[in-house]
């Protein structure tokens, strides 16, 4: 018979949080894969596992998770681990459960502590949708990318940033999206946990005074309604109202819908808008 991956969520740092069933799978799995062993050996000593433990991270990903999934195939059952969190997110063991999956090998995730889920709570901004964006790409060109596409974004969006980047990434995230509500969250669960509930422009200056310490977690407010009707609002206005009825026009709507659509556009009334076409005539 074949083992099974099970995804095992360790704690983002207070040690307590991680569950009995984790525990039990680290203790009674054949071999743990772990994205830094000197990292994980910590954690498995503190709750006194001696299971075999072996590397799997980003720069082996193929070459490890091929062996690993042999491992698999002869029956081993094998504990993935990242070093903080729950795997697969933002992590290289995306690529393994993806492997074991076109092997047809049976996977499990074991829940537990997320970093993005957490500081999402604490950031008293919208739960209800969300965007994660994990670490902004590295590369200028795909950086200034995916920046464009956030400032269209209407859910609330997570990021994650490391102390030394917080600065620049606060700035080009204010010049790209403008200034939003934001809560900037570091050392999640730990001694000196914090949640900034600040916006985009005060958090700049909060940490143009302050050194950013600790691995943060962005927890930014999704385009508001009313700012996308607003600059709708704003292209429409730069149309002639004969422009804008024919943008409709010549799409098949009729006259009558067309001059309904026009007063919607604009934030009149269509009465308005036959006034305005009777008197350009």
């Amino acid at each position: 018979m074949q083992g099974k991956l099970y995804l095992c969520a360790t704690p983002i740092g207070n040690l307590e949080d991680i569950t009995l069933r984790v525990l039990r799978t680290l203790k009674e799995a054949d071999l743990i894969a772990a994205e830094d062993t000197r990292n994980s050996i910590k954690l498995l000593n503190h709750f006194e596992i001696h299971t075999p433990m072996t590397s799997y991270h980003e720069y082996n990903k193929y070459d490890k998770g091929r062996e690993l999934i042999e491992k698999l195939r002869q029956g081993k059952n094998i504990a993935l681990i990242t070093d903080a969190g729950t795997p697969g997110i933002s992590d290289p063991g995306e690529e393994l459960v993806k492997m074991c999956a076109e092997e047809g090998i049976e996977v499990t995730s074991l829940p537990g502590a997320s970093a993005c889920i957490t500081a999402l709570t604490l950031s008293a901004l919208s739960t209800r949708r969300f965007a994660f964006e994990a670490f902004l790409p590295a590369d200028k060109k795909e950086r200034q990318a995916v920046l464009k596409e956030l400032a269209g974004e209407t859910r609330t969006m997570i990021i994650y940033e490391a102390p030394h980047r917080l600065r620049k990434t606060l700035k080009e995230l204010y010049e790209t999206l403008g200034n939003r509500r934001l809560t900037v969250c570091r050392e999640l669960t730990k001694k000196f946990e914090t949640a900034l509930r600040t916006d985009l422009q005060q958090a700049i200056s909060h940490y143009e005074a302050e050194e950013p310490k600790g691995e943060c977690v962005l927890v930014i407010e999704g385009k508001r309604a009313e700012q996308i009707q607003e600059e709708q609002k704003k292209i429409w206005q730069e149309l002639s109202l004969k422009e804008h009825m024919e943008l409709y026009e010549e799409q098949g709507i009729s006259h009558k819908e067309a001059m309904r659509l026009v007063a919607k556009d604009r934030g009149v009334s269509r009465r308005d808008v036959y006034q305005e076409l009777l008197e350009g005539q």
